[in-house]
C-alpha cells in the first residue's frame, strides 16, 4: 500500500519520527492501527446505543424539552 501525504504532513511526520528515534513508517502504522481500533470501538458503541434505544433503554423513550 502506498500513502501520499501532503508536504506539510510529511514534514511533521519526519520531524516527529526523528524526535522519537523511530522511522516514519512505524509511526504511520501505529497511527492507522490506533484510528482503525478507535473506529471499530466507536461503531460497536453506536450499535449498542441504538439497540438500547430500540429496547427503550436510556434516553430511548424520553422526550426532550
Amino acid at each position: 500500500m502506498e500513502v501520499r501525504l501532503n508536504p506539510d504532513l510529511h514534514a511533521k511526520l519526519t520531524r516527529l519520527a526523528t524526535q522519537q528515534g523511530r522511522d516514519s513508517e512505524s509511526l504511520v502504522v501505529e497511527a492507522v492501527e490506533r484510528m482503525v481500533n478507535y473506529d471499530e470501538w466507536f461503531m460497536q458503541e453506536v450499535e449498542k446505543g441504538l439497540a438500547a434505544a430500540d429496547r427503550g433503554g436510556p434516553r430511548g423513550n424520553q422526550e426532550t424539552d
